[in-house]
Formats: C-alpha cells, structure tokens, sequence
C-alpha cells in the first residue's frame, strides 16, 4: 500500500490536503466516475492521519458532490456536475444536448388551478385567475436532475393536454407551436435548500440533501410574464456560474 506524507507544518489543515489529494486523483482520472476510492481506514493508514481526519475529508467531499456514498460498499467518485452559465438566456434541454447528455422530461401532472398570491404576483394577474400547473421530472442520461413545475396563465393555453407533450418537445417550443407564444427572456433567481420528504423519491436522493430552488419568470417578445417557474434542482448534479467582466 502506497505511503504518502502530509505537512503537518503547514497552515493548511490536514484534511484538506488529504481533500486536495482526493481531488487531484480524480481530475487526473485515476479514480473516474463511479470508482470506488479508498476506504476510511485506509485513507489514514496511507497519510499518516488520525481516522477523524479521513473521515473529515471524505464527508466534505461527500457534501460537495464529488464523492457519493453507498451503504454497505463504500465510498465512489461521482459524475461531473452539469454547468451552466447565467450570463445568457438558457434551454435547460439544450444546455444537456450541448453536452452530449440526452435530456428526458417525464410530465408528472398537468391540471388547471386558482393562481396562488405568490404566482398571481409572479405573472401579473390577480390572485384566483386560473392558471395551468404542469409538473414534470427532468433527466439528465435516465437520471433525475430537477423537479419543476411551471405555472402558465390560462388565457393563453387553450388546451392544457397540448403540453403533456413536454415529453417529447422542449416546453418553448409547444408554447411558440401551438399557442403562438415566443419566450425569448427570463429572470431567475437561486437559494439554496435542502431537498424535503415529499421530493426526495422523484428525485431519488436522500431527503436532507442539498439542492438549489431556481424560481424563474419567462417572458415573451412584448415583455408579458408567461410562465413562473419553480424547481427543485439537485445540489449534487448542477452548478451554475457568471462570468464578471
């Protein structure tokens, strides 16, 4: 079994030099996604460190998506996260075909309700105006990334079973094909929260998780709010970046 030191000198603590290791074995593809890496036990045989210091490390890395746990077998690398940019207008679907990942959208449910305060605000109508809810899983390769669900003003839905189609076309396109709506802008914003009991099989995580609440307001060619849209993105699987110039 290899033997590496650490510097106990250092201002850097140990467990994130052993975090450091980890990573750098990862980036250079020693441990590819969905390897098996050390053990523990054999993280603080192999540094030097105490057992809390490997234990530290790991869930760290745990927590930051890099590493994924299984119980009863050990601990693995996990895939890359999907990253997206937030300096320009997005399809999420896009964003995964770009990456050579095959997007999926699954509707869950499709049903016509009261606007609730929140999105009677969000879509500029009163509250109580009707207002189509569609909730839909989305898949990244078979694997589910995000729980949304948008809201859509009646008024320009005339026929709510048209988007069931989500499934198969990208839901800005049904809306541009069938109810002759453009979205071409989009205002978003993000807080992190962590995934609940209810979300959690669709999801197919542990409730406790981490993941980002992406609440999002579309808007057509004549800047109208034509959709607000609420999801529940994985913490594990996406990030999102700017860039600052």
């Amino acid at each position: 079994m290899e033997k590496i030191q650490l510097d106990p000198s250092s201002f850097v603590p140990l467990y994130q030099q052993l975090k450091e290791h980890i990573i750098e074995k990862i980036d250079k593809k020693i441990w590819k996604p969905g390897e098996k890496i050390y053990s523990e036990n054999q993280l603080y045989k192999i540094f030097g460190v105490s057992r809390n210091t490997a234990i530290k490390a790991i869930e760290d890395l745990v927590q930051e998506g890099i590493l994924y746990r299984v119980q009863g077998k050990g601990t693995f690398v996990s895939l890359p996260k999907i990253e997206q940019s937030l300096s320009a207008f997005y399809s999420f679907s896009q964003v995964l075909s770009k990456k050579g990942l095959k997007p999926k959208d699954i509707v869950l449910d499709v049903k016509i309700i009261e606007a609730s305060h929140k999105v009677a605000k969000e879509l500029e109508i009163e509250k109580g105006d009707k207002v189509v809810a569609l909730q839909r899983l989305r898949h990244a390769n078979e694997e589910p990334i995000i729980l949304e669900t948008s809201y859509l003003p009646k008024n320009i839905i005339d026929d709510a079973d048209k988007l069931k189609l989500v499934g198969y076309t990208p839901l800005y396109d049904i809306l541009n094909i069938h109810f002759n709506v453009v979205v071409n802008t989009a205002k978003e914003t993000f807080e992190p929260i962590l995934i609940r009991e209810e979300e959690k099989h669709h999801l197919e995580v542990e409730a406790g998780s981490p993941a980002l609440l992406l609440e999002r307001i579309a808007y057509d060619t004549s800047k109208r709010p034509v959709e607000f849209c609420k999801s529940i993105v994985r913490g594990d699987r996406c990030k999102f970046y700017t860039e600052l110039i």
